[in-house]
């Protein structure tokens, strides 16, 4: 039986030929439903229908958009935040005895998955926002944003590390475990970086309730890093506690040859 080195859990089994053709058979529909659908949008009728949808829902204010920003914004930095919590639980395995180390690992990287996707709409809306419209540079480089720029700035650099945590699970294998694990010590650095943002870019932080999340979830983070550390540090020692000792002087007193 093959077992990843990063979980110490059974590999999942290569997926048959059929499951294969069934999901390129899904990923074409779903390209072809939004090829048909972004057609429809362009005809006379679609454009009507947009209309009417955006009056319905109020789709053309400033506001809508401001509040969906917003909100994808809190609600990547909860997932995020809850993401972290996992790794550092799988690291230290603390979940071991009450769930199954596979589905722990699958469930931190689908939570990672998700918060990734709520930051893309963060991103994407912001460019849609009348108030303060971003362009597609401006969102993309660090550092050049007309609000804040420093701290937006750090919240693109956490995006990027993000980003790469995120792409590493699907590389693990071929790039090794000791640098997986190290990209995703580095994901610390990206969860520190959207809490900074969040306290100095985010418009919300000024709320009581957000600062009471912010601080919240930063000392969880925290307690969890220091524990995980601890454990890292009483690992090694008891690693160099179980390696043989050499003493080449007993071995000549007791007539062997050093």
């Amino acid at each position: 039986m093959t077992v990843d080195p990063v979980t110490q859990a059974p590999l999942k089994p290569k997926p048959s030929a059929g499951k294969v053709v069934l999901s390129f058979f899904l990923t074409s529909l779903f390209i072809a439903v939004v090829l048909v659908l972004t057609a429809f949008v362009l005809t006379p009728t679609g454009q009507t229908l947009i209309g009417s949808l955006s009056q319905l829902f109020a789709a053309d204010s400033v506001q809508l958009w401001w509040y969906v920003t917003r909100a994808s914004g809190i609600v990547a930095f909860l997932l995020l935040w809850f993401s972290t919590l996992l790794g550092l639980s799988v690291s230290s395995k603390q979940l071991e005895k009450l769930i199954d180390r596979m589905f722990t690992y699958d469930f931190h990287e689908f939570i990672s998955l998700l918060s990734l996707a709520f930051v893309l709409v963060h991103i994407v809306v912001l460019m849609l926002d009348r108030y303060l419209p971003y362009n597609l540079f401006q969102v993309l480089v660090p550092f050049i944003s007309p609000y804040r720029p420093f701290w937006v700035g750090i919240g693109v650099l956490a995006f990027y590390i993000m980003v790469t945590v995120t792409v590493t699970f699907y590389l693990r294998n071929k790039i090794g475990q000791k640098t997986f694990r190290a990209v995703h010590i580095v994901s610390l650095l990206g969860y520190l970086g959207t809490t900074l943002h969040g306290l100095y870019a985010g418009t919300d932080s000024v709320l009581p309730a957000m600062k009471v999340v912010y601080y919240a979830t930063g000392l969880t983070v925290i307690f969890m890093t220091v524990y995980w550390l601890v454990l890292q540090a009483f690992k090694k020692a008891e690693a160099k506690q179980k390696q043989p000792v050499s003493n080449p002087g007993y071995r000549r007193h007791a007539g062997q040859r050093p």
